[in-house]
């Protein structure tokens, strides 16, 4: 059966916090505050320039989703494209779901001129880690460091 991918609308929204809690619990045994995640997502909803969100469907049913935001690149003179949050359900994987999701990303950038696709992935996921190595995405030579400002949780609890 194929996968559909479409743009996720807002009534995506509880699919799409209870699947990011999910995947932040899988994937490095964190729990998010549900009430931050949903406002941080609701918030590229509510400004487009953000990022979006893309849902695979499997015959009318959602089974996984991803997130797109963009990082300028003065070096390259043009937008790479983030894949962020990707989840997909227990039921789906390893059925060609995040194969359409990555798919249907590179298209879009290409027709909107991007010059490259990034994502990071949790050290320890090898199951992701060579999903994305057989789709052709090679690690980069960069170690990403982070500083949390002051107040500001991640949405941690």
């Amino acid at each position: 059966m194929p996968v559909q991918i479409r743009p996720a609308r807002h009534t995506d929204l509880a699919d799409l916090v209870a699947w990011n809690a999910a995947m932040a619990w899988e994937t490095e045994h964190k729990r998010l505050d549900p009430d931050t995640l949903r406002r941080g997502m609701a918030a590229v909803f509510e400004q487009p320039a953000r990022g979006f969100y893309l849902v695979a469907e499997r015959d009318g049913v959602p089974a996984g989703s991803l997130l797109v935001t963009y990082e300028w690149s003065d070096w390259r003179d043009g937008d790479f494209w983030w894949i962020q949050s990707v989840y997909v359900t227990p039921e789906a994987r390893r059925k060609g779901v995040f194969r359409a999701l990555h798919g249907a990303v590179a298209q879009r950038a290409a027709e909107a001129g991007a010059v490259g696709l990034r994502l990071y992935v949790e050290t320890e996921n090898r199951h992701a880690q060579a999903t994305y190595a057989g789709l052709g995405m090679q690690r980069c030579h960069y170690f990403m460091y982070e500083a949390m400002l002051a107040g500001k949780d991640a949405g941690e609890s």
